[in-house]
């Protein structure tokens, strides 16, 4: 990774912005990558535009992974806020993590991890039967039956006891 690069991740990680679940969010997406064991989750807070269209007010995050997968979930999120749901679909991960430079090829996952988070959650996935990530790293994601709500699910990560 050149200097500059690894300037940027470092204090994106020093000062990460919008880090945390976001309880009055309208929807949220998880995604995981079993190669790596990084595991994004990404919360949408949604206001309505002049046209009707919907408008992302807030964007948050919460992570499980390397510095570059947080780094670029951090600046992702700066980036979203006021963009519609069709511009929020429309951006790559290269788009997601622009601020911080050119990723190098072993890096790129932390974007596309970024992507598919943003991407569950703009679909409206927080069902359960979707919400559902991979097991990640010998973490298994349980839901008590009372959480399955839409808009209500909370995940709870726990060791596996195997």
């Amino acid at each position: 990774m050149s200097d500059s690069l690894q300037d940027r991740i470092e204090e994106a990680i020093r000062n990460p912005k919008n880090m945390g679940e976001m309880e009055s969010a309208d929807s949220f997406g998880t995604a995981g990558s079993p190669g790596c064991g990084d595991m994004m989750r990404m919360w949408l807070k949604f206001k309505d535009g002049a046209n009707g269209e919907k408008i992302i007010e807030k964007a948050s995050f919460q992570a499980f992974g390397c510095e570059t997968a947080i780094a670029v979930a951090s600046v992702a999120t700066d980036l979203l806020a006021g963009k519609t749901v069709d511009q929020a679909l429309s951006m790559k991960g290269s788009d997601l993590a622009a601020p911080l430079g050119a990723l190098p090829p072993m890096k790129i996952h932390c974007a596309t991890l970024v992507e598919e988070a943003l991407r569950y959650a703009l679909e409206g996935t927080h069902a359960l039967e979707k919400a559902e990530a991979p097991v990640v790293s010998g973490l298994v994601e349980t839901l008590s039956e009372e959480k399955r709500q839409p808009g209500k699910a909370k995940i709870v990560l726990m060791p596996r006891n195997s």
